[in-house]
């Protein structure tokens, strides 16, 4: 008798409380992200958004009113020859930086990559700057590095060599700049480096050596195109990072002697709180962050034929 009264209705009911239940597994899954969302668009887009409504304007950031400009700050800026100056500033630190900081770490990754505790204590003795403040490192420079008390020029001088003017040269002050961050970011970068190199098969090298390769074309033909990828993770996080540098210049150098560690940054922080130009500043921001997304994405399409993925 029940199964006749079954016989001929929809089945959809069924559907539709699995319908039912997907939307509400949904809205729960939803509800999880919602604060994280929220976090992101008051602390990130909302500012985002106001910057580029600023930028705009002729604001001092006293005066309530907002002076709709148009394009005049852009405009200013894009013919400032200064622009160009603190721009060519901005590229010569970060080109050095990464340079030196993804060699360095790849020779030092690829001579700490042994399993024994030994190593393993010498890995986090050079992992451990990674987690200091780049303000505290700075300020620890700034006395290693001092004209007359500092252990750089003691040490110098101890083997006979002239003391050097680390933070008064407009030369040395940017190698100064150049060396904290070496120093900080060294350790990360050769901590990734060692996780791309044990990805890589032994049974390459193996096979490698069995057709006479030797070591540097071992590295030529397997290690650098298998490491293609974390070498591209490193390359963009470290141009993103260090086209962003400001605490070191701000604490070591003020962006001088003679303006030349003025980096961009440093630059927008001056026009915005020390020149009460909000808005000149806020065109200063987009444009930079257009420059830097363009570079990103250009490392992308150039870094495509290059990069190796292993299967």
């Amino acid at each position: 008798m029940d199964t006749d009264t079954t016989i001929g209705k929809n089945p959809l009911p069924k559907t539709g409380k699995k319908l039912k239940f997907q939307t509400i597994q949904s809205i729960k899954d939803f509800s999880f992200a919602l604060p994280a969302i929220l976090l992101l668009a008051a602390f990130t887009y909302y500012p985002l958004l106001f910057s580029v409504y600023i930028s705009f304007t002729d604001w001092n950031l006293i005066k309530p009113v907002k002076k709709f400009v148009g394009w005049q700050n852009y405009e200013k800026l894009l013919t400032d020859e200064k622009f160009y100056h603190v721009l060519k500033i901005t590229f010569t630190y970060t080109i050095l930086d990464v340079v030196l900081t993804l060699v360095i770490g790849l020779l030092l990754a690829m001579l700490f990559n042994v399993q024994s505790k030994l190593f393993g204590f010498l890995r986090m003795f050079i992992f451990m700057p990674h987690y200091i403040s780049m303000v505290i490192a700075s300020m620890v420079f700034i006395w290693i590095l001092n004209n007359q008390y500092g252990i750089m020029n003691q040490l110098l001088q101890s083997i006979g060599m002239e003391p050097v003017r680390w933070l008064d040269s407009t030369t040395n002050a940017m190698w100064s700049l150049i060396m904290v961050a070496i120093w900080k970011s060294i350790g990360f970068t050769m901590l990734i480096f060692i996780a791309g190199l044990r990805s890589i098969p032994t049974e390459y090298y193996e096979a490698s050596s069995i057709d006479g390769a030797n070591r540097f074309q071992q590295f030529r033909a397997i290690t650098i195109p298998l490491l293609s990828p974390t070498l591209l993770f490193l390359v963009v996080t470290q141009f993103i990072s260090s086209m962003q540098v400001f605490q070191s210049v701000d604490v070591m150098t003020g962006g001088g002697p003679l303006e030349s560690t003025k980096v961009m940054v440093y630059w927008i922080y001056q026009m915005a709180f020390h020149d009460f130009r909000a808005g000149r500043s806020s065109a200063l921001v987009i444009i930079f962050f257009f420059i830097i997304i363009t570079l990103t994405i250009l490392q992308f399409v150039l870094s495509r034929k290059k990069v190796h993925y292993e299967g």
